[in-house]
């Protein structure tokens, strides 16, 4: 493996780095105290050659990594999480590295730049604006009407995403501009109209502007929805005979043509409405793996842990996966149970629901306060069968006994 500059903040106790990669002493890795928090011998032995940042996202870590690759000889740079993708774009471009550049980075990142080069291929996007200024908020709605959502231009996980009803919540979005941790610059948000359909993501890895595989899947939930109002979330995977299957995987091959191309394989997760009309509208892309429980889902169907494959292709290692399958090796879906307002006391006994795996993801006797984030969870089901309606089935099943056996005192 190349000597590579590898950029993580997640932990290395959920994320094993030093497992994914062949030779992880090769790399440089620029990570936080909390990171390693409990792994400080895996950080020893695996990666020697390390710097730990207390202010990961300052640009005084760029500057460091920057320092460090030039003093280590880096010949690629590698990143896990997407608030990393524009990080190592100009860390290539300063170092005269091959990889995801500026642009490409770019067009993944920005809801704005990524809507305009998919809508100038002939993708179906939503009525959208960028807002620099609250005139161009009040100029988008006097043109398209109420409802509108207000988001990021650069977000992940629906974080700060405001869903604009009536005049009122209008005045509301602008008064929490002095509070807002994204500030109120230009650059930073945008508008668009609401898309109505059932929501849907394709997920798979992706390389110089083609499809290397993918598949798609139907979620049970918004997730700014389910932040808004404490529900639950998930996805379960599309049958290959289905005609959105096809009319995805389509739309995202379309959408991955029309952004600038990555020459190396990269991770995609990619987001979408199929309306009653059966055409997709595009809702945003990233050149990163899925989060949440999306990447265990595609492992389970195929075999390909997506964040790992992304990675390691990233560092110059072969992949793993390098056809489309026809079809995945079984019907799979998830759910994630949503905590209560209270203290935690999960159910006495097992799931009893055939064919399905529930994971606590707190601890009984934890207070919680609903959902705090899209990925905010008490516990997980899996469930795997041999078709859609079987595995929405037991998921419906494992729900309603969750809520029959959970309480939150």
């Amino acid at each position: 493996m190349p000597t590579v500059l590898l950029l993580s903040r997640q932990p290395l106790t959920a994320r094993p780095l030093q497992q994914w990669l062949d030779h992880p002493q090769d790399a440089l890795l620029i990570t936080t105290p909390k990171a390693v928090d409990g792994a400080e011998d895996v950080l020893a032995a695996s990666f020697p050659r390390h710097r730990l940042v207390d202010d990961y996202h300052g640009w005084a870590t760029e500057e460091l990594a920057e320092a460090a690759a030039r003093a280590y000889g880096v010949s690629l740079v590698a990143s896990t999480s997407e608030s990393d993708v524009l990080r190592a774009a100009r860390l290539r471009a300063r170092l005269g590295l091959p990889g995801q550049d500026i642009a490409s980075a770019t067009a993944y990142r920005d809801k704005v730049v990524m809507k305009e080069c998919a809508q100038a291929a002939g993708v179906r996007v939503p009525a959208f604006a960028a807002v620099d200024s609250p005139q161009d908020l009040l100029d988008f709605v006097d043109t398209n009407g109420l409802p509108v959502v207000v988001k990021p231009r650069a977000g992940a996980g629906a974080e700060g995403v405001a869903f604009l009803r009536e005049p009122a919540d209008i005045t509301d979005f602008f008064a929490r501009e002095r509070g807002s941790e994204v500030p109120y610059l230009p650059g930073q948000w945008m508008v668009e109209s609401l898309a109505h359909g059932d929501f849907h993501h394709v997920d798979g890895i992706m390389q110089d502007g083609r499809v290397v595989h993918s598949w798609p899947a139907r979620y049970t939930g918004g997730l700014a929805e389910r932040v808004r109002e404490n529900l639950h979330t998930g996805s379960i995977l599309l049958a290959p005979d289905e005609a959105t299957t096809h009319t995805l995987q389509r739309m995202t091959a379309d959408v991955i043509a029309a952004l600038p191309p990555a020459p190396h394989p990269l991770a995609f997760h990619l987001e979408a409405w199929v309306g009653p009309d059966g055409i997709p509208v595009l809702c945003e892309i990233a050149s990163r793996a899925g989060g949440s429980l999306i990447g265990d889902q595609y492992i389970r169907a195929f075999g390909v842990h997506l964040a790992r494959e992304g990675l390691r292709a990233q560092c110059g290692l072969p992949l793993t996966l390098t056809t489309q399958p026809a079809a995945p090796s079984r019907s799979v879906g998830h759910v994630l149970l949503p905590p209560g307002h209270g203290v935690f006391v999960p159910p006495a006994a097992p799931c009893p629901v055939p064919d399905t795996e529930l994971t606590l993801m707190r601890k009984a006797g934890t207070h919680c306060h609903g959902v705090e984030s899209a990925a905010d969870a008490a516990a997980s089901v899996f469930a795997e069968a041999d078709t859609t309606d079987a595995v929405e089935s037991r998921l419906a099943d494992a729900m309603e006994w969750w809520n029959r056996h959970t309480r939150w005192e």
